[in-house]
């Protein structure tokens, strides 16, 4: 790539671009502490935002997972004004905590002074940065009446040091880097005509890419959640062992198993990267939130097809997941949430008759909107074989109280059969 040309989208990338109404970089890590041979996932968030009548606000937050003693470690951090930085150079401060540096190199001071944890990383890139839906949009993805682009360097080399309850440890592992921004708008009264012509133009684009890509067949089986409603997202990011990246993220439109209206990106030099829309999905496992009747994944499946080339992977957790959970109403229980579930990742890629197996140490997250309704689903499946024919939906509602089983078959021999049973919601777990 033309040096000229990876300067400036690096500088894109790391530019603020205050005063849009959210912002946020983010960082990733998946490290292992040389002493002792432990593992280690670290996350940390530098967030700004212009609320209702234009107050400007920051958070900052971090989490840290010792995931051989199942510990969590987290702190958040609010300040009634925007982040620190710079206009001539990339540095971000939220107090002590920062992400300064230019690409490919970068460090970050992330503390959680409440319980003595301090890490100290160097970054050093090993891809270049890149936007979601760069082939189809030039990286701009709507929300709502609004839009916002989604940048992000997917492996990083990361070197450093933690210090937890006064000992010191080196550290050696991968890093993910990422920076969004946008208006993020339902509907502003300062809505221009042109702002609305660009939002529409980015739907437009966004659809007909994912529509020409897109097998066209009826999924055998498919499920709809209230779990899954918009607003939210499932994010998985991942270094394989043989040094190639995977990106994905789903946008909730409340199916809970079948075709996905997102993206998974691969990159295997860190330089070209592709990018697959035709993706099944499946949640294998999941885990209940009792106070919020509410489920959300610890294990995933995907299969992602693009011409000749197929990715069918499994993520399966390796310690339970943690939940970050703002209530915004208590009354009716209304609120946000993001869960967090590191994973082991296995599958294989295969393009023609090639074939190789793939696996990494990896992390999700899970953006979730919870409400009142509680979880309710429908499932919807297809039996077709050389002498069977039929069709079984299953609904599940909380909200009644209630399943029902519902099989209608042609073949071999017709027969309709509908099971309904009472649920106990204290029984749950």
């Amino acid at each position: 790539m033309d040096n000229k040309l990876l300067i400036n989208r690096a500088k894109e990338f790391e530019k603020e671009y205050f005063p849009c109404a959210k912002e946020w970089w983010c960082i990733e890590v998946l490290f292992t502490t040389k002493e002792d041979n432990k593992k280690w996932t670290l996350r940390g968030d530098f967030y700004q935002a212009i609320g209702h009548k234009r107050p400007v606000f920051s958070v900052y937050s971090a989490s840290l997972f010792d995931l051989d003693e199942k510990k969590t470690y987290f702190n958040n951090y609010f300040n009634p004004v925007k982040l620190d930085t710079k206009k001539d150079k990339f540095e971000i401060k939220f107090e002590d905590a920062y992400i300064k540096g230019a690409y490919p190199d970068y460090e970050t001071y992330i503390f959680v002074p409440a319980k003595d944890i301090h890490l100290n990383l160097k970054y050093h890139a090993e891809s270049l940065p890149y936007w979601v839906a760069q082939q189809s949009t030039n990286g701009w993805l709507p929300w709502i009446f609004g839009y916002y682009r989604y940048g992000f360097i997917p492996n990083n080399k990361v070197e450093g040091t933690l210090k937890i309850h006064g000992k010191k440890f080196a550290l050696k592992g991968h890093g993910y880097f990422e920076h969004i921004f946008g208006d993020f708008s339902f509907i502003k009264e300062n809505k221009t005509q042109k702002s609305f012509k660009k939002t529409i133009s980015i739907y437009t684009s966004l659809i007909g890419n994912w529509i020409r890509k897109q097998r066209f067949q009826i999924p055998r089986s498919i499920m709809f959640g209230t779990d899954n409603r918009a607003p939210g997202y499932d994010w998985l990011w991942a270094v394989l062992d043989n040094n190639w990246s995977i990106f994905f993220g789903n946008m909730m439109l409340w199916i809970m198993e079948g075709p996905t209206t997102g993206t998974l990106i691969l990159t295997k030099d860190g330089i070209n990267y592709e990018e697959f829309s035709d993706i099944y999905f499946r949640y294998n496992k999941m885990k209940y939130l009792k106070e919020y009747d509410f489920y959300y994944p610890l294990e995933l499946e995907i299969i992602a097809k693009k011409g000749n080339e197929l990715l069918h992977f499994k993520c399966k957790n390796i310690t339970d997941g943690f939940e970050d959970i703002t209530k915004l109403k208590k009354v009716v229980r209304f609120g946000f949430t993001i869960c967090q579930v590191p994973i082991k990742l296995e599958g294989y890629y295969k393009k023609g008759d090639e074939k190789i197996d793939i696996k990494s140490f990896a992390k999700m997250e899970f953006h979730r909107t919870v409400r009142a309704s509680g979880h309710n689903t429908l499932k919807l499946s297809v039996d077709i074989a050389k002498n069977s024919f039929g069709f079984y939906s299953r609904l599940d509602s909380h909200i009644f109280r209630k399943k029902a089983d519902i099989t209608l078959r042609l073949l071999p021999k017709p027969n309709f059969k509908v099971n309904l049973n009472k649920i106990d919601l204290s029984k749950l777990k």
